[in-house]
């Protein structure tokens, strides 16, 4: 089978940065599917895992996590798809990825895919939706159903325009509650408005004096998905006492974590791939939670962040994926289809 991978940590300009090979196509077995891939979206994961590291591999590395494509086999302990499916998935960390023309992947942290959404549309959803909804729904206790609870309780959302935060503007939104999201450029302003902010602050401006100034002196919950030392003081000043705070960014100094306690306040991170890296017991929920995304964007209650498709499949344009998100200037995910 055809597969895209690298063998060096090289800038994405160089020749070698990502290259060719061929493998053989992998046995499923136990509760792993073999999908034949035929859409992958590209996040900063994708980025940070191939420009970052120093040694030279033996073997290609695969990469690549969000997928959609038709299952092809099954192992012996699959129950929850069969040959012939569509399905969609954000993949595990130390597994290869979807950057290959086949892909095994373990069936408890992959759904059917959204009947009513292209390949690409649905291939930039799983990675952020999953992050996302373990982030409120899970690291924050939101209950997404609760809509008379959650409409008195505020959220800040810092970096609503990325691609974690374009999804969850949206679920913060559909459970009721009054979103605040961070954005810096017009077009980014007007991406969070249209994803279900009800108001805006700069995070490149000091975020307290925005939060005082839309009347909310504290916000119940702070979703923080960009450079968390920078924000740490104006998260712990602007969260209110009992409050909850969930970072995906991690730190590159240690977090006063002291400064919380006079306000009870509780801190967590989320890791998409947690489940899927130790087989937590949970680990199904992850199946769940993409089957319940499907059906919100066959509803149109949820959106796809789909805004650029690269096609099809190949060496040239995943490095010109790989370009557009280290950027930094996308506004929506960008997809490589085959379709």
């Amino acid at each position: 089978m055809h597969a895209i991978g690298f063998t060096q940590h090289l800038p994405i300009t160089n020749p070698a940065s990502l290259i060719s090979v061929e493998l053989p196509i992998p046995t499923a077995t136990g509760h792993d599917i073999l999908v034949h891939v035929t859409a992958t979206s590209v996040n900063p994961v994708d980025v940070g895992v191939r420009g970052h590291g120093t040694k030279s591999l033996t073997q290609p590395k695969i990469i690549g996590w969000d997928a959609v494509g038709t299952v092809t086999a099954v192992g012996e302990h699959v129950t929850l798809f069969k040959p012939g499916e569509i399905v969609f998935y954000a993949g595990a960390f130390d597994r290869p990825g979807s950057n290959s023309q086949y892909q095994l992947v373990d069936e408890r942290i992959v759904a059917h895919a959204p009947t009513t959404l292209t390949a690409p549309q649905a291939a930039a959803m799983p990675l952020t939706a999953i992050t996302a909804w373990e982030a409120l729904f899970e690291q924050l206790g939101i209950d997404l159903h609760d809509h008379q609870t959650n409409q008195a309780h505020t959220i800040l959302i810092i970096n609503g325009a990325g691609g974690v935060g374009s999804i969850a503007t949206q679920l913060a939104h559909l459970a009721g509650l009054t979103v605040i999201a961070s954005a810096s450029r017009p077009e980014t302003i007007t991406w969070v408005q249209a994803h279900g902010a009800d108001m805006t602050v700069n995070h490149h401006q000091n975020l307290v004096t925005q939060v005082h100034a839309l009347g909310y002196p504290t916000v119940d919950y702070i979703l923080e998905l960009s450079n968390l030392n920078r924000h740490w003081d104006a998260i712990v000043e602007l969260i209110k006492p009992h409050g909850k705070i969930v970072s995906i960014t991690g730190n590159h100094k240690p977090l006063n974590l002291t400064a919380l306690k006079q306000k009870s306040a509780t801190f967590a991170w989320e890791w998409m791939y947690t489940k899927s890296f130790y087989h937590t017991p949970d680990m199904l929920s992850q199946h769940h939670i993409l089957e319940a995304i499907a059906s919100l964007l066959d509803t149109g209650a949820l959106q796809s962040t789909l805004t650029k498709t690269l096609s099809p499949i190949n060496v040239t344009n995943l490095k010109t994926a790989h370009q557009l998100v280290e950027s930094n200037q996308m506004i929506g995910k960008v997809v490589v289809s085959d379709i």
